[in-house]
């Protein structure tokens, strides 16, 4: 069966202020697919449409319909919240990618495990998530304070932009744990930070319920079914940012979401390659660090 996108409204501008266009955007997803499809490969995907451009309202999908082409994948998952299947897309490969993209969907967000394994997550993702009133700086110092709990602890991090306000921090499990413990093993880590920074950090989801100037340290994106925006996704922001790799000598004051977009990443692949490849690598021992973790506590 043939695969085939039809590529549509190509002129329609999806930036206005930098007169980025659809088309831009599918030339980009086209470039960058082998860099991104890694971190889709069978995973449940939820779609951030801006089919508008980013100007207009955008919405979510998670369900692909009754209409999507044959030779597209996708999965059905029960919706505990709902208690209905929900018909996910999948995407395997280029086309797939640019049937996605033509629908609009500027923002990529996989689930943390792929549909071979569902409730076993690949990762652990602390998502650090600021308010309006923080600097970079200051989500940069809390970053700074989970990688050494991740050093200390003999662990593997890799951090990224969310190519909006804040980071992402990954540590590979490869499938070892389920979603439960993946949960409880970052809100650990959540709780270490808190307590290392109390005043410009906080567990507390609700911005209503939180300081005004505190960072939320988000260890709920560890459960089953929740998601985030890819390495190497575009965010529908001003400048058209992409979730960005970086190296950790790169996570220091001055850094800015901003410095990556869809302009200058394919030079900065050329430079470093895919430095967040480990992500999806050797897994490590929760167990070990979780007792490493209690002899922190104890000193």
């Amino acid at each position: 069966m043939k695969k085939h996108a039809e590529l549509t409204h190509l002129d329609k501008i999806y930036w206005p202020g930098e007169k980025i266009t659809k088309g831009d955007l599918l030339e980009y997803y086209s470039k960058i697919a082998p860099y991104i499809l890694p971190y889709l490969k069978n995973r449940a995907l939820s779609l951030r449409r801006q089919p508008n451009g980013i100007t207009e309202p955008g919405f979510f999908q998670k369900d692909a319909g009754d209409h999507v082409p044959d030779w597209i994948k996708t999965v059905e998952i029960h919706a505990e919240s709902t208690d209905k299947m929900v018909n996910y897309f999948v995407c395997n490969d280029l086309e797939s990618l640019l049937y996605i993209a033509n629908l609009g969907c500027i923002e990529m967000n996989p689930w943390n495990s792929t549909i071979d394994k569902l409730d076993n997550p690949d990762y652990i993702v602390m998502d650090i998530d600021p308010s309006d009133k923080n600097t970079f700086d200051e989500v940069i110092e809390v970053a700074l304070v989970i990688k050494d709990i991740i050093d200390k602890t003999g662990m593997v991090g890799y951090c990224k932009t969310s190519g909006s306000s804040g980071l992402h921090i990954y540590i590979p499990f490869k499938k070892k744990y389920t979603y439960d413990e993946s949960r409880d093993f970052a809100e650990i880590m959540a709780t270490m930070v808190t307590d290392k920074l109390p005043g410009l950090t906080t567990l507390e989801r609700s911005l209503s319920k939180r300081k005004k100037n505190q960072i939320y340290v988000d260890y709920l994106q560890n459960m089953i079914g929740q998601t985030l925006a890819s390495a190497y996704s575009v965010r529908p922001k001003p400048g058209a940012t992409v979730s960005a790799p970086l190296e950790w000598h790169e996570v220091k004051p001055g850094l800015t979401p901003q410095d990556f977009n869809i302009e200058n990443i394919f030079k900065r692949l050329e430079e470093k390659g895919d430095l967040f490849k480990g992500v999806l690598g050797k897994g490590v021992d929760m167990h070990k660090a979780l007792q490493k973790m209690e002899s922190l506590h104890d000193k």
